[in-house]
């Protein structure tokens, strides 16, 4: 015969509520309790019933991640893996489910329709998308990463404008005024808009403007690129054979890439093209991720956490559904100078190969 919940406190010596928060809510008693009584529950080969669990707790037990890109572009992003992570060590410490959630036929809004959890983490969403009057609307505890810091919302982020700008700035200050930036190509789709931007995409272009202007600058200047690309090594390496085709007096001194994955991404092109880093050109990246100190030359970058950042999300969504009222976060970020940036070639050594 199973052992029921009730066998499990009477061996246990506790009541069977306490019993229920060791499975389903170790938070709400101590660390001594929660393991004597899982203990007893391993020795009994006691497991609960996902149906009468969900019934008695009104939980499924599950934090859901809204993906702003197809899973298989996520998990080519490390970046986006360490947010994961932080998520996942954050559930696994609450006795959690995560369930990631790609957007469905390119909307995320289809995705959340669809989701069965009881909180929900996002990425990248401003607070004018359709995600967010649905979330609200139907009472779904959220919060946002990298999203707006507004009165319908929770976020965790940076400051991403400032990080921007200090980072433009660190190549304005090298004599660089032929720049690409590489943005990462919008995936997921509104009913509004088409092309849907996130909103640190908009808030990084804002700092690269910024800084741009302060030199007589701006972002449809003839010498600065804007270009779109996948967010990965492969997205970067594309990029990179586009820009090192044209004529040397046209080519940009200077790539500067939203994401590490994308700059790391351009070495490669940059071999091929015969080009020297940072002698012929520079490339610096955003992320600091693990790579970009192991590439040679290592990468100039914008150091976040995106495990920080992923387990505070996860942390105040689940005080959102057990009724707090968690604040905004904002992490600190920090320029890393590193060997893939210097000053702007001279004529004799601009180029060499071409």
């Amino acid at each position: 015969m199973k052992p029921t919940i009730k066998d499990i406190a009477a061996r246990a010596g506790v009541s069977k509520t306490t019993v229920s928060f060791a499975i389903n809510n170790p938070t709400r008693i101590s660390k001594e309790t929660c393991d004597r009584i899982l203990a007893i529950v391993d020795e009994m080969g006691y497991f609960p019933n996902p149906v009468a669990r969900t019934l008695t707790t009104k939980r499924l037990g599950s934090l859901g991640l809204l993906l702003p890109q197809p899973l298989p572009e996520v998990l080519n992003n490390p970046h986006l893996c360490d947010i994961i992570s932080g998520i996942g060590e954050e559930c696994e410490k609450r006795g959690l489910s995560l369930t990631m959630l790609p957007p469905v036929q390119g909307r995320i809004i289809e995705a959340a329709r669809r989701a069965f959890v009881d909180a929900i983490v996002t990425i990248g969403v401003g607070p004018d998308h359709e995600v967010v009057d649905f979330l609200n609307s139907h009472g779904i505890p959220f919060v946002t990463i990298d999203g707006e810091e507004t009165s319908s919302t929770v976020n965790v982020g940076i400051p991403d404008e400032k990080a921007a700008y200090d980072l433009m700035k660190h190549m304005l200050s090298l004599g660089h005024r032929k720049m690409a930036i590489l943005c990462v190509k919008p995936d997921t789709k509104s009913i509004a808009e088409n092309d849907h931007r996130s909103i640190v995409l908009e808030k990084r272009l804002s700092g690269f403007s910024r800084a741009l202007n302060e030199v007589g600058l701006n972002l449809v200047a003839p010498d600065i690129s804007l270009l779109e690309t996948e967010g990965s090594l492969v997205g970067g390496k594309n990029a990179g054979e586009k820009l090192f085709v044209l004529e040397p007096g046209t080519r940009p001194t200077a790539i500067v890439a939203m994401a590490d994955i994308i700059a790391l991404g351009t070495y490669a092109a940059a071999r091929e093209a015969s080009l020297s880093i940072p002698v012929d050109i520079s490339i610096a990246g955003f992320d600091d991720i693990e790579q970009s100190r192991y590439y040679e030359p290592a990468l100039t970058t914008m150091h976040q956490s995106g495990r920080q950042k992923g387990q505070k999300a996860a942390g105040m969504a689940i005080e959102l559904l057990n009724g707090g009222h968690p604040a905004h976060c904002s992490f600190p970020c920090n320029l890393i100078v590193r060997a893939s940036t210097g000053p702007v070639p001279s004529r004799s050594a601009s180029y060499k190969s071409s």
